[in-house]
């Protein structure tokens, strides 16, 4: 089993949360909500307003997001959902817990969970806003087009 930190669709809630919680794309167990140790940003961007960690540690926010754990056959599942490794690229993270599944608060723990972010992105992103947590529905009117819509 490996630790998947997702900020974006595939939250709870979210418009990809479903393939979380598919047994045909493999096992993946809710653990809790964390964020990034340290802080990143995530834009929003493109014709189908896909929201994007880019790599650039210390600017932006600590991004909030879900804390899973996946089997093989989830983690390939995500792999060849987030385009890994041409779209997204995939590194371990510390992530801050903020709250266990069923354990309420965290206390100090932090733990290390793969994260889809880009390395590589237009010059054009840095100046995007930058969103701490990703809601499709949220404020920015960005509305996020699903892969079957596209």
């Amino acid at each position: 089993m490996a630790r998947v930190f997702v900020y974006g669709t595939l939250k709870k809630g979210q418009p990809n949360y479903k393939h979380m919680i598919s047994p045909s794309k493999g096992l993946a167990k809710f653990q809790g909500r964390g964020r990034t140790a340290e802080k990143y940003p995530v834009v929003i961007t493109g014709k189908y307003n896909i929201p994007y960690m880019l790599n650039l540690p210390g600017k932006g926010y600590q991004i909030d997001g879900d804390i899973y754990t996946v089997d093989d056959q989830m983690l390939q599942f995500l792999d060849e959902f987030e385009g890994y490794p041409e779209m997204y690229q995939r590194t371990l993270m510390r992530i801050e817990v903020v709250e266990w599944e069923g354990k309420g608060g965290a206390g100090q723990d932090v733990v290390e969970c793969f994260v889809y972010y880009k390395e590589t992105y237009p010059p054009e992103w840095v100046s995007l806003p930058y969103h701490q947590g990703y809601d499709s529905q949220g404020k920015h009117g960005l509305r996020y087009v699903l892969p079957e819509h596209r």
